[in-house]
């Protein structure tokens, strides 16, 4: 039963990226989700139509742009145009997930800076601001011309560990490369746990070769800490990494589990003994295996909503509750 919130002028629409995910948002602000429909046409075009009246309204609209990321792009940006065209006051995309952020640099000539181009066809679309969570590069923010709220899970996955008694003591927190450096220091200071670094060579896109471990892992617990976890290649081999340099206990976790190709099969055979992920992307069925469990963001999205539409600071969120 959801405790109704008192401003009728607040809605929230979900897309059919992550539909149990915006449920959990919806239930933790204490709105019913807007009724809305997303179908398609034979030819695969797709048709929206909201089915109550929005005029004057502040929408939040949630969508993870996962798998099948253009589907879900395309269903987001028509929606949008939805939403305006109905006079929408304001249009506040919720991304969860921001497909194609690795792609947020020249990394070779003649490539696409295709991050930013979502960012331009959203801002184009029509949002006035975006709220998402653990992007895979903090700088994205300034693709936008917009408010962007940047959410971390961090504070969600140190208390799910401090809970369970990993806190100080003999464990470390692992960044499986350089770039995660910070968000590794930030879940360490949680835990106040020291952190260690793998240093990986990448021959080419999806492939990675450990190279070294700088800082000590010898009978420590170790929790590998990364934003996304995608065919799970880099992950399993760091684990693979710390084992031989002697530790204990080898889990991981992240914020966006996409676990594409190889990846459950990865993680199973893998010496990591649990992956901890949130509910960023809706996971399959037949993804959910014994070693993974879910912390969802749900509550945390929806406490961001409410502050952002009392016009409050977000930055209370940034900690983490059993401090």
């Amino acid at each position: 039963m959801t405790n109704h919130y008192f401003d009728p002028k607040l809605k929230i629409f979900a897309l059919n990226s992550n539909k149990p995910l915006a449920q959990k948002i919806a239930n933790a602000v204490g709105v019913d989700l807007g009724k809305s429909s997303v179908s398609q046409f034979s030819d695969g075009e797709i048709q929206i139509n909201i089915e109550e009246s929005i005029r004057g309204d502040h929408v939040y609209l949630i969508q993870s742009t996962s798998y099948p990321v253009n589907d879900n792009i395309m269903e987001l940006l028509i929606m949008m145009d939805a939403l305006k065209r109905a006079s929408a006051k304001t249009i506040n995309v919720v991304l969860p997930y921001y497909g194609y952020a690795r792609q947020d640099r020249k990394a070779r000539s003649r490539e696409p800076i295709t991050a930013k181009l979502f960012a331009d066809m959203l801002t184009t679309a029509g949002a006035d601001r975006i709220l998402t969570l653990d992007l895979h590069a903090a700088q994205i923010q300034g693709f936008f011309n917009i408010p962007v709220d940047h959410l971390m899970a961090a504070p969600l996955l140190a208390d799910y560990f401090i809970e369970r008694g990993y806190e100080g003591g003999n464990v470390v927190i692992v960044s499986p490369d350089h770039g995660g450096v910070t968000r590794a220091r930030k879940l360490a200071e949680f835990l106040k746990a020291p952190i260690a670094i793998i240093d990986k060579r990448r021959p080419k896109a999806n492939v990675a070769e450990v190279m070294n471990i700088i800082g000590n892992v010898k009978g420590q617990r170790c929790i590998i800490i990364d934003d996304m976890i995608d065919t799970a290649g880099t992950i399993t081999l760091a684990a693979q990494a710390l084992q031989d340099e002697g530790a204990t206990e080898v889990i991981c976790c992240c914020t966006h589990p996409i676990l594409s190709g190889p990846a459950i099969e990865r993680l199973e055979q893998s010496v990591i003994e649990k992956v901890v992920v949130t509910d960023s992307i809706l996971l399959p069925e037949d993804r959910r295996i014994d070693k993974i469990e879910e912390v969802s963001v749900g509550a945390l999205i929806g406490d961001a909503i409410k502050r952002i539409h009392e016009n409050k600071p977000v930055s209370p969120l940034f900690e983490s509750k059993r401090m």
